[in-house]
């Protein structure tokens, strides 16, 4: 399995270094468009989530990407912060909920993570952080 882990502060412009750095590193694997565009997103939302609710915004934390994939297109993404972490999985999971509603939230990340994920699972403990744990197997055309 081939990996790799970035670590960079939490800082809402380098959402898109974290974007463009996993689908370089994804390249061999030749994902189409439509995969490439949902892996682009999980990673956009994964880290917006970090960043806005793990963090509160705050720039002098450090968001960590770790991702991996095997000879058979199996991806793993894993999406931390060591924040505040979340209550209630189970409501946060929920299409539309977000607990920064003044910030005009639309409460959809993680139901887009979700859908465009195979495996998706969200491990969170309150005042330590959560990480977002993605699998995602690109089809593969022989």
């Amino acid at each position: 399995m081939n990996k790799m882990t970035l670590k960079f502060r939490s800082e809402m412009e380098n959402e898109a270094f974290a974007r463009i750095s996993v689908c370089a590193f994804l390249a061999p694997l030749h994902p189409s468009f439509e995969e490439l565009m949902e892996i682009k997103t999980i990673i956009s939302e994964a880290v917006t989530n970090a960043i806005i609710h793990g963090y509160d915004s705050s720039p002098v934390k450090t968001v960590k990407v770790e991702v991996g994939y095997d000879e058979n297109g199996c991806i793993t993404m894993i999406i931390s912060d060591s924040g505040n972490g979340i209550a209630d999985v189970k409501k946060a999971l929920e299409p539309l909920y977000t607990s920064k509603a003044d910030q005009e939230r639309s409460g959809m990340g993680m139901t887009i993570m979700q859908t465009f994920s195979d495996s998706f699972d969200v491990i969170s403990c309150v005042k330590e952080g959560t990480s977002v744990v993605i699998q995602k197997k690109l089809q593969r055309i022989q």
